[in-house]
């Protein structure tokens, strides 16, 4: 069985009558990569700045490795290597002063040297190990704040928008790291980049306006979306003879041929009722009638349209909006 390294339980943050974070609850195991998302606002900043303790909550059990973070602080934040979104770097210093200093900062016990120099190895910053942080490209700046969240060792690693700012180059390295980093660390990975999220990440989480509104395995998470599954198939037969076969299956609402012809095959736009899934089916009864299938992928139901419906169904309409705009002014506010 997976172990439990964060458990977080119907959480709530609030300022005044506002909730930065309303009732999410979720866990991590150990090993797992999760993307955590949101628009801006959503609560994703709040949660990890309570998750890595840096923010008190209203409400709610937060634990990591088993002990709660308030009355284990001390050896939760042992367990925790955190990357901010803007990384808390000295641009006066030597990479390694910066490393050296963070490594007195948190007490390490390790053997000095080779744990700092092993860090540097796996982030790849080795070759700029003497140079001013301040003179380093962000790339490399980024990579520092990495090796920074490293230092001690910790079974997990929180990283709020690590690639922020990067060129499309640094952003595939970064990228190659998280996946290293994860075979040996828990990872939390906040982000707006929803490819980043397809890339390297087990699960995604997704949160709105403080509420959990998503949390699937990253290839499941086009089932978290209420609405038809379309598929394009690529298939070798008589155009009118397949659209007949193809409409006459159950679950199937429309089909439509594209027109788009590679060699003697036909690309169709096939629908089907919701939590219907017709590939199998779909298969079985082309290859029965001997019309070869070359080429099936889902479409509309990436990750991109997944967070745009869930978050875009949480959002007042603009007609609830108008209401209460109405509705205030009636009563003498703005």
């Amino acid at each position: 069985m997976q172990t439990c390294m964060i458990n977080i339980d119907h959480l709530v943050k609030r300022y005044g009558n506002k909730y930065a974070v309303n009732d999410i609850s979720f866990k991590v195991g150990e090993g797992e990569i999760v993307g955590f998302l949101g628009p801006n606002g959503a609560g994703k900043s709040t949660t990890m700045n309570i998750l890595t303790g840096y923010l008190s909550y209203t409400s709610g059990t937060v634990e990591v490795g088993g002990l709660d973070i308030i009355d284990h602080a001390f050896e939760v934040k042992k367990m925790i290597g955190y990357l901010p979104e803007q990384p808390p770097l000295y641009s006066d210093m030597t990479v390694e002063d910066y490393l050296n200093f963070v490594y007195d900062l948190k007490k390490c016990t390790f053997n000095r040297k080779k744990h700092i120099m092993e860090i540097c190895e796996v982030v790849r910053i080795a070759d700029v190990y003497k140079r001013l942080i301040g003179n380093l490209s962000k790339g490399y700046r980024q990579r520092v704040g990495i090796a920074q969240a490293l230092v001690g060792n910790p079974k997990i690693l929180v990283l709020d928008e690590p690639t922020i700012g990067l060129d499309p180059r640094q952003i595939v390295e970064v990228r190659n790291l998280i996946r290293t980093l994860g075979l040996d660390h828990t990872i939390i990975l906040s982000t707006h980049i929803l490819s980043e999220v397809q890339a390297v990440c087990d699960r995604v989480i997704i949160i709105n306006r403080g509420k959990l509104v998503a949390d699937k395995r990253t290839e499941d998470i086009a089932t978290a979306v209420e609405g038809n599954r379309r598929l394009n198939a690529k298939i070798c037969g008589p155009q009118k003879e397949v659209l007949s076969l193809l409409r006459a299956q159950p679950g199937v609402t429309s089909v439509e041929a594209i027109g788009q012809h590679d060699a003697d095959s036909i690309t169709y736009l096939i629908e089907s009722e919701a939590g219907v899934d017709i590939r199998k089916p779909l298969f079985s009864i082309l290859a029965k009638n001997n019309y070869p299938i070359i080429g099936l992928e889902a479409v509309g139901a990436g990750l991109e349209d997944v967070f745009l419906s869930l978050v875009d169904a949480k959002e007042p309409t603009t007609k609830a909006r108008k209401k209460t705009v109405r509705k205030r002014s009636s009563a003498g506010g703005v």
